[in-house]
């Protein structure tokens, strides 16, 4: 058997891949039917991914323990997936005030991948190895690789080397027992079924992988203390618009005055947890900051050390 045969045989047995017969004529039906038929099938990803909830918190709970250790978290992928990766890591330091090296997206073939398809790069294992070789990936770190199919080589390559460095290692497919999933130490199997366009896993696939990739990245900054409650209180107030959102969310949870208020996010020189810390805790900026330091960025454990804590 070739090459090319075996790739194919290899496609032949995967759902996502799979062809719908129900749907060879969806080209004839008018634009509205089109629209409600993609909608169903997308109303349907939900379940699938709340089928692997446990693993996926299981995942959490051990890529959470390796940050609060100093680990970083690395997403790789082809195509799509890579891009779903690189899409969640780029919106962390806006969102929980991360360093940029913290959560980092690889995608097979470079960031010019992100906008062309780099032909063969998802072939590579070595590709992969290399691509965690020049990150010095370590024991601290946590690597997701992420793969519709579940077979992709460059996944699966940064998978495999991750683990030989000590990493944690976590396989996000959409197949049934993949080959991605198995090489993990957390394999997380979201079956979407078969795509409305055959093979198109830019879309039932691809919303599950986003959706997995939110819980994965949002619950881990809830664990590691960026947030308080349900409010974004390490958000980097980086233009006019996250400046407002700071201000509204250090008046949610303190519910003080604007002119208090103002005078916290100088003090604290616009950090919004440190200035909620210094509403609430009755601290000026200096020694919010050293409560927070002593309380690994935890705000409600910081609050707890405030001598004069209000709430």
């Amino acid at each position: 058997m070739t090459a090319h045969e075996e790739l194919r045989a290899q496609l032949d047995t995967l759902t996502t891949e799979a062809f719908r017969q129900d749907l060879a004529e969806i080209d004839r039906l008018s634009t509205l039917d089109i629209a409600r038929t993609m909608n169903a099938e997308d109303a349907t990803v939900p379940a699938a991914v709340a089928g692997q909830l446990p693993r996926i918190a299981a995942a959490v709970d051990a890529i959470a323990e390796r940050m609060a250790r100093g680990g970083r978290l690395v997403y790789a992928g082809a195509g799509t997936a890579g891009r779903l990766g690189v899409l969640d890591a780029s919106e962390c330091p806006p969102t929980f005030n991360t360093d940029p090296a913290d959560v980092i997206g690889l995608i097979a073939g470079g960031p010019s991948a992100m906008v062309k398809a780099v032909e063969g790069a998802e072939d590579s294992k070595e590709l992969a190895a290399e691509d965690l070789v020049a990150l010095e990936i370590g024991p601290h770190d946590s690597v997701v690789g992420i793969s519709a199919s579940g077979r992709t080589p460059y996944a699966i390559g940064a998978v495999e080397f991750a683990r030989t460095r000590g990493a944690l290692t976590v396989g996000l497919s959409c197949n049934a027992g993949s080959a991605l999933a198995s090489a993990a130490d957390h394999g997380i199997e979201v079956v979407v079924g078969p795509e409305l366009l055959t093979g198109s896993t830019r879309l039932k696939a691809g919303t599950a992988q986003k959706l997995v990739l939110n819980l994965i990245s949002t619950i881990t900054m809830i664990r590691l203390g960026k947030t308080y409650g349900n409010l974004m209180v390490d958000v980097r107030s980086s233009n006019e618009k996250l400046r407002a959102r700071a201000r509204r969310i250090v008046a949610l949870a303190t519910g003080a005055p604007d002119a208090e208020i103002e005078a916290a996010l100088t003090a604290t020189g616009g950090e919004v947890k440190n200035a909620v810390l210094v509403v609430l805790g009755g601290v000026d900026g200096p020694t919010a900051a050293e409560l927070l330091a002593a309380s690994q960025g935890h705000l409600r454990a910081a609050l707890e050390l405030a001598p004069a804590r209000t709430r």
